[in-house]
């Protein structure tokens, strides 16, 4: 069940609250701008097909993106305020018998982990979970072009894409830390999403799925 679609007094008496925490921010020429949200909110419906008692919330969709800044399209509010907004938010569920933050974002990981340290700290139950996907490119590259391929299909735009720069992440971390993404990739690619394919996706997702599960399941 989504939590938008529920009145108050059709809602059991122990869900657990399942947020998509995605973002607001360029994913090159070919992908939208909600794709990080798109694949929390698809990993989290996939998370509530799967186990019973899961309420999926509506998605927080305006983050932090500050490495995305330059781009048209992008939307910020910053580490802090995600941090504050996450926090308070797990305060307000104090209906729910805990929270699970799916985080669709990397930049978002420093937000989270301030905000679940606040949180356990009060005694709350929250568990953080994000992507992690072996061998995957950094942003708007194969990986993401692969899953968006497999759970939107007709929202990528396959005439626009084009590789963008392709050097490890590791590489970049220190540039991408100080300048953004726009000062390696005038195109907004980290990554080659000419090479993503459905079937591709469909096999990443289904892991990503599987993982959660195993991981969620452990924690409740």
């Amino acid at each position: 069940m989504r939590l938008g679609d529920a009145t108050w007094t059709e809602l059991g008496p122990s869900p657990i609250l399942v947020v998509p925490v995605g973002s607001c921010e360029q994913h090159g020429p070919h992908l939208p701008i909600d794709t990080d949200t798109r694949i929390a909110v698809a990993l989290a419906d996939r998370l509530a097909e799967s186990l019973p008692d899961m309420l999926v919330a509506p998605p927080l969709c305006i983050t932090s993106s500050g490495e995305h800044r330059g781009f048209p399209g992008t939307l910020s509010i910053g580490l802090d305020a995600t941090e504050l907004v996450i926090v308070e938010l797990v305060r307000s569920a104090d209906w729910a018998t805990g929270v699970v933050l799916i985080n669709g974002h990397g930049g978002n990981a420093t937000a989270v982990r301030g905000a679940v340290e606040t949180l356990h700290a009060e005694g709350r139950r929250v568990l953080a979970w994000w992507p992690r996907i072996a061998g995957g490119d950094a942003h708007a590259g194969r990986t993401e072009t692969s899953i968006m391929l497999a759970i939107a299909p007709g929202a990528v735009r396959t005439d626009a894409l084009q590789p963008g720069n392709t050097v490890s992440i590791h590489d970049l971390y220190d540039t991408l830390a100080t300048d953004g993404v726009a000062a390696v990739s005038t195109n907004g690619v980290l990554g080659d999403p000419t090479a993503g394919s459905a079937a591709d996706g469909a096999t990443i997702v289904d892991a990503l799925v599987a993982d959660l599960v195993e991981r969620v399941s452990a924690w409740r």
